[in-house]
């Protein structure tokens, strides 16, 4: 089994792992709403995108 011949120095380590960091995701208000949602999709509370209504809203319904 091979094993390193010597200790990997904490610059060489940092280079490795450089591509591990976590990204944010790019967040917009929507321009209809005003909610926060991930860029070029479908906003989730009110179902906009670009300006049109794409997705129907859920009607609530309160039974009480």
């Amino acid at each position: 089994m091979a094993v390193p011949f010597r200790r990997v120095s904490k610059s060489k380590k940092g280079m490795r792992r450089s591509h591990l960091a976590l990204n944010v995701p790019g967040m917009i208000a929507c321009p209809n709403c005003g909610e926060l949602t991930l860029a070029h999709r479908v906003c989730s509370n009110c179902g906009y995108y670009k300006g049109k209504q794409v997705v129907a809203q859920k009607q609530e319904s309160s039974e009480e």
